[in-house]
């Protein structure tokens, strides 16, 4: 069974290309197995609706394609470093990679990260540069800097003779050389089947697989996804799951066997070694539990995952407007919901607070966390969230340690200079400077976590839009000192009503308004940024006097400044420490951690 399949996973940086790449195999290996509503769509992979919104892939995702009588089981990964917990997990299901790089930006932040993993465990990569289409393709000094990247990341004499094809998957087509025909992706599709190995399995142990990925199916319900190792199993056979120190979780009965083909799952009586699968019949085991035959004892090796390096409090939501947009807003539900979450996704960690009603969830990034919210949000949660903050750690002499990113920054030549002072302010360390072609500068620099909450927004205003920055946690380093936050203070509602258009007229002057008129505030909620350092109170719900008296020209149109508008992301990266975002799944606001302006100054003086 296993001399007929192949396992590859595709990895690279964020918007490279590796879904688009996935459509053109589908549709050129699978026209027979896609439905007709698929033939013409894009993306295919993305199936969730953050992903289709935002255009980035979240979740690893198995499919499966057949050529030349070989099963090419194929594993589309994330390529946002705030999702490398999924990459880190599914390369164990993987015997090669293919990396795919843009031919214009060359190795970026998420390529060395997923490279060095995919080394690591031995795998020999197909290197794939990407859009050579593009004006500013610039494909041979881009293979320079990708094999510059293999030697630093200590790959053997093995991997280093990688083999390269040129493509553009938008247009469905791959080549050994650029002067060679445009066609189709079978160059692609040889190159795997004589360069990826066969599955190394063990055919006559008992049956053992390894839990990778978590799904769900609304008829099946809990689903686990991996690699068989070794052996053989049929449905309706008993088994185990045990987890990494060889202890039983559950017992139970696979009631399906499914394995992928195409953009479908297709029930099977029996699968063998090598092969990806996805069952149904166990309810306790998650990610990196042994799935065996009641006589295994020995759970099989499982990937080590990166820390977290951020975290977020998460409490119910207690303003006034509480409980009016969503349906679930008890901390039980919450709680629940964090811990779901946790379970099937192992770069996110969860702990609570002694009274169970905050609690605290750490994860790779502020994407990440902000992912999750979106998606809490929008199944109808109301929650109230703090300002992130960085893991600190103590090192072996006791001092304090903080997370350091790798940032690198492509920038227009006139701009450089003022992103360089930003991130000195940052505390960051500039380590490379050089012209990326094109009129572009390449900035990279080393800079504490924390220094970079917010940054983006500030680096696309200081650079017109044109800056592209991409970050991937380096290490540990000693604590750096302290950054300055947000300089601006922020106007807040002294009353509880409605906004009214006047009010917001006369009072918008004083800093830009992140609400309109007609809207619902309280006391304590944060309706704007105040021009000046300090906070704040204004009363928005004080209408113009009415009189009977009116004369020729005394009235003036009242004409009103767009309220600034901010997504999650932005928001948890804006907010100080004493202020907190209000989430429901309507709206987002911002307010103070204490709405009560005397108990504000109360809990100043005591801080």
């Amino acid at each position: 069974m296993s001399e007929n399949i192949r396992n590859i996973a595709i990895i690279a940086h964020v918007d490279h290309g590796k879904t688009t790449l996935t459509d053109a195999l589908l549709k050129q290996c699978d026209e027979g197995l896609m439905k007709e509503s698929d033939k013409d769509s894009e993306l295919l992979m993305d199936t969730g609706d953050l992903e289709k919104e935002r255009g980035i892939t979240i979740l690893a995702k198995p499919t499966s394609i057949k050529y030349k009588d070989t099963r090419i089981n194929i594993i589309d990964t994330p390529g946002h470093a705030d999702f490398g917990g999924e990459v880190e997990r599914v390369l164990d299901m993987a015997d090669g990679v293919l990396l795919l790089i843009d031919s214009a930006e060359g190795p970026m932040p998420q390529t060395k990260f997923v490279l060095g993993k995919a080394l690591a465990q031995g795998l020999n990569p197909i290197v794939i540069i990407n859009k050579i289409d593009r004006s500013d393709s610039r494909p041979d000094d881009v293979l320079d800097e990708v094999f510059d990247l293999f030697v630093a990341l200590d790959a053997n004499d093995k991997q280093l003779d990688f083999p390269v094809l040129y493509a553009v998957g938008r247009d469905g087509w791959c080549a050994k050389e650029l002067d060679h025909p445009r066609e189709n992706v079978k160059p692609l599709l040889d190159l795997i089947l004589s360069h990826v190995p066969t599955p190394k399995v063990f055919i006559d142990k008992p049956f053992a697989m390894l839990a990778t990925l978590l799904d769900s199916d609304p008829y099946l319900g809990r689903c686990l996804v991996g690699r068989v190792i070794q052996g053989s199993v049929n449905v309706n056979q008993n088994v185990k799951a045990i987890d990494l120190n060889g202890k039983t979780i559950e017992s139970g009965r696979l009631t399906k066997l499914l394995r992928f083909d195409g953009m479908a799952k297709v029930a099977v009586d029996k699968v063998s070694a090598g092969e990806i699968i996805c069952i149904a019949g166990l309810n306790k085991a998650t990610v990196s539990d042994t799935i065996c035959l009641p006589s295994v004892n020995e759970p099989l090796k499982s990937t080590p995952i990166d820390p977290p390096t951020m975290s977020v409090t998460i409490s119910v939501n207690d303003s006034p407007l509480a409980g009016l947009e969503g349906k679930k807003v008890t901390s039980t539900l919450i709680r629940e919901r964090l811990l779901a979450e946790a379970e099937t996704n192992v770069a996110i960690s969860f702990t609570e607070n002694s009274n169970k009603d905050a609690f605290e969830i750490s994860g790779r990034g502020e994407l990440q966390l902000g992912v999750l919210i979106e998606q809490m949000r929008r199944e109808g949660f109301e929650l109230t969230i703090g300002r992130p903050r960085v893991l600190f750690k103590e090192d072996k002499d006791g001092k304090r340690t903080e997370p350091i990113e790798e940032v690198i920054i492509d920038v227009d030549e006139e701009y450089s200079s003022s992103v360089v002072d930003g991130m000195n302010r940052r505390k960051g360390e500039m380590v490379d400077m050089r012209t990326a072609g094109a009129g572009k500068t390449r900035l990279i620099f080393h800079a504490p976590s924390r220094g970079l909450i917010g940054y983006q927004g500030k680096l696309l205003t200081e650079t017109r839009g044109t800056a592209v920055i991409n970050r991937l946690f380096h290490s540990y380093e000693l604590y750096k000192g302290d950054v300055q936050s947000r300089k601006n203070g922020a106007l807040v509602s002294a009353e509880t009503g409605t906004s009214v258009a006047f009010a917001i007229f006369k009072l918008q002057e004083r800093g830009a308004m992140f609400i309109g008129p007609q809207t619902k505030v309280y006391q304590g909620m944060i309706v704007g940024q105040n021009n000046r350092d300090n906070d704040l109170d204004i009363n928005l719900i004080k209408g113009k006097a009415l009189t009977n008296m009116r004369a020729s020209g005394s009235d003036k149109a009242v004409i009103l400044t767009p309220p600034k508008l901010m997504s999650l992301e932005e928001i948890m990266a804006y907010i100080k420490d004493d202020e907190l975002i209000e989430v429901t799944p309507q709206n987002l606001r911002l307010r103070k951690k204490f709405l009560c302006p005397n108990e504000r100054k109360r809990n100043s003086k005591n801080m």
